[in-house]
């Protein structure tokens, strides 16, 4: 993958989620899906967990991710 940041950038990226921005604790230049294991660029990455600290690749992943962690016991 070709990266558009420098040489520094190459590789996974260790991330600071907030509420709505993060910051970059550890440059790379992708994080990795916490549902597929995806390689998201960081120039590409809109959806994230402030709360549980977790990357994902689209609104899907995201809302299946949700979805999985407020289930209710038992169901």
């Amino acid at each position: 993958m070709k990266t558009p940041f420098g040489k520094e950038f190459a590789g996974e990226a260790v991330l600071e989620f907030g509420d709505s921005d993060f910051m970059i604790l550890k440059p790379g230049s992708f994080v990795r899906c916490a549902v597929t294991e995806d390689e998201i660029p960081l120039q590409d990455l809109r959806y994230w967990s402030a709360e549980l600290q977790e990357a994902y690749r689209d609104g899907v992943a995201s809302a299946e991710r949700w979805q999985a962690v407020n289930e209710e016991p038992g169901r």
